[in-house]
């Protein structure tokens, strides 16, 4: 059996420890929720479609380089590869598309355009003040041309 004394001594022990713990707790929580600075996410009129694009850009660059290295692993499985394969060419093709409506709606005189692309949903952001119902036509019809997809998953927004 432990001595008074040695159960004073542990008791102490898991206190100190206790305490050094939520002390670092405290500490690195403060320093992991900083928040970002403005010139990090400017989200602003002048330049929400540039950091956009470049937030998607960075996004997909991730996910592509993930599906490189599972594909090029050695210990990866036929299944994971071959899923990571469909994953990669699913990305490429939303990429060719997003780069295609939005070339052909900059073309229709709308000076900047963000399409986000995918099985669910199709969203495109126009710097415009507001749409005209013509505009508004000629957008989908372009969505629809190139994508097959019915009006439901369509969502034209302005930017301003």
């Amino acid at each position: 059996m432990l001595t008074k004394k040695k159960k004073i001594i542990v008791l102490v022990s898991m206190v100190a420890l206790l305490v050094i713990t939520g002390v670092l707790n405290i500490i690195l929580n403060n320093t992991a929720t900083t928040t970002p600075t403005n010139s990090e996410y400017d989200y602003s009129s002048e330049s929400f479609f540039e950091t956009s694009k470049l937030d998607r850009t960075n996004t997909r660059n991730e996910a592509i380089d993930r599906y490189e290295q599972i594909i090029a692993s050695s210990t990866s499985s036929a299944e994971a590869k071959e899923q990571a394969e469909a994953d990669l060419a699913e990305i490429l093709d939303s990429m060719l598309l997003e780069s295609d409506m939005e070339g052909m709606i900059k073309a229709k005189g709308f000076s900047d355009v963000f399409v986000n692309y995918s099985s669910s949903y199709i969203n495109v952001m126009v710097k415009s003040a507001e749409l005209t119902e013509t505009e508004v036509a000629q957008i989908v019809e372009i969505i629809q041309g190139k994508t097959g997809r019915d009006i439901d998953y369509i969502k034209i927004i302005p930017v301003q």
